[in-house]
């Protein structure tokens, strides 16, 4: 599978560190009763210069008027009320993606609240059991409002976090311009809902075409890496560098070096690094996306000052982060379910169930639909569950990706362990909220059921969960 290389012109960079728009609440679980603070987002049009002077301001939709939306910074415990007001001139919500809180405050349109209507607004409050790197975009159209811009960082920082010199916050994202780089409006195009999703021609990072991250030899970073893009995957390569895995869409995980053909992120997906800096005063090296055969870019150069050495060896602290909250799940009194994905072009789904009638393959495609889940292609959020969990119990569900086309699976209002892929446990049995599924692959993740209400799960190429591949787990 290939897509565009970017082609806009590159400019200047420097990197964002851990300031940013923070959001500070009181500990409710430490602190209960006192109440928490409000952070206010408005979800509006807006412009931004995402490809440097050469061009003109591009028109965007963000929350706060910045591309990405304010970067949330909270400790874990603390409380979140957030008031979202919507000057768009279509409905919204927003979702807290990856954080397990109430159901009504999931954001999911028709199914956990109603969207918040143009010139309306919703409050949106709930704690952070869960230290980690997470984000938030809108559930309501979210193939057109995501693309647009609308997607922001929301960091929940460990009450006792590991020992580095400085963090940085890389949100990373992709965007369909044409040459006066305005955005190119085919949201609904079926090609990319039947094939590989939205994939732009322009990437950024924080929202600005990168040239430099710059580092002081010696130094340690905590790199935070998020995904927001509707469909692009990015595999990325730090050359003359080994950065370490110590979290996985927010999840701590055993400490690990980036696979030498790269760290894969899709849609949603995010990964937490430690980066050592140990290059020489004045080198500069690149970060290579090569995720699509035949079509590596340089996404960054890591260029080093010329200060001396911060440290002549890399620093000696721990790496490993504290666990987080999530139950361990019990397999050997696990309830087990299949998943079935199916559809896309160049496969063989011959039809699904559309709103409860068998519709054929050619008729769906009439309506838009390209992707089913256990048979069904979904028509909207609120749909009959494909399955009822008992709240408390343990559950195995393995996922068969039966399509040529990669999915990253996102469950709602849960973590889950990644046990095995195609059979063979995996090394790290890592947590994750998005497991990406290769063509032909299955997966089996593990969870405890013990967040009650109907939670979606879908793919998160945004495009094909507007074709049909969304559905409903309801837990008890």
């Amino acid at each position: 599978m290939t897509e565009p290389k970017p082609s806009l012109s590159r400019r200047d960079l420097l990197a964002l560190g851990a300031a940013g728009a923070a959001a500070a609440a009181l500990p409710r679980l430490a602190r209960g009763g006192e109440a928490a603070r409000e952070v206010r987002l408005t979800a509006a049009r807006g412009r931004a210069r995402l490809v440097g002077p050469d061009y003109g301001e591009t028109d965007i939709w963000c929350y706060g008027g910045t591309v990405p939306g304010p970067l949330l910074r909270l400790r874990q415990g603390e409380r979140l009320r957030a008031r979202v007001t919507n000057r768009l001139k279509q409905p919204t919500t927003v979702h807290w993606h990856g954080i397990r809180l109430p159901n009504a405050m999931d954001g999911v349109p028709q199914l956990t609240q109603p969207p918040i209507a143009p010139g309306g607004d919703f409050t949106y409050e709930f704690d952070l059991p869960d230290a980690g790197t997470y984000w938030y975009h809108p559930h309501e159209r979210g193939n057109e409002q995501v693309a647009r811009g609308l997607a922001g960082a929301l960091i929940v920082e460990e009450s006792e976090p590991i020992r580095v010199d400085r963090e940085a916050v890389w949100v990373l994202d992709d965007w369909r311009l044409d040459r006066d780089a305005r955005i190119v409006e085919d949201f609904d195009n079926f090609r990319d809902i039947g094939h590989a999703g939205r994939i732009g021609n322009t990437v950024t990072l924080n929202g600005e075409l990168p040239e430099n991250f710059a580092l002081r030899a010696g130094e340690r970073i905590r790199l935070r890496l998020i995904n927001v893009a509707n469909a692009r995957v990015f595999g990325l390569r730090f050359e003359g560098h080994r950065p370490r895995i110590i979290a996985l869409d927010g999840q701590p995980v055993t400490p690990h070096d980036v696979p030498e053909d790269g760290l894969v992120l899709g849609p949603a997906m995010r990964a937490d690094l430690i980066l050592d800096a140990e290059g020489a005063p004045g080198q500069v090296s690149r970060v290579i996306d090569g995720f699509y055969r035949d079509r590596d870019y340089r996404l960054i150069d890591l260029a080093y000052t010329s200060e001396p050495p911060l440290r002549d060896h890399p620093l000696d602290a721990p790496l490993a982060l504290a666990p987080n909250t999530m139950p361990e799940p019990d397999l050997k009194t696990a309830g087990r379910h299949d998943i079935v994905l199916e559809g896309g072009m160049m496969s063989r789904l011959r039809g699904a169930l559309m709103d409860g009638e068998r519709v054929g393959v050619r008729d769906m495609m009439r309506l838009g639909k390209a992707w089913s889940v256990n048979g069904v292609a979904a028509t909207g959020h609120a749909m009959t569950p494909i399955l009822t969990l008992e709240r408390g119990r343990s559950y195995v569900l393995t996922l068969h990706n039966h399509t040529p086309w990669q999915h990253p699976m996102h469950l709602h209002g849960h973590s889950f362990r990644v046990i095995s892929r195609n059979g063979r446990p995996t090394a790290h049995r890592e947590w994750l909220d998005t497991v990406f599924l290769d063509r032909d692959e299955s997966a089996e993740i593990a969870f405890v059921a013990d967040n009650p209400g109907d939670w979606l799960f879908h793919c998160h190429v945004l495009e094909h969960m507007q074709g049909g591949m969304m559905s409903v787990i309801r837990v008890t």
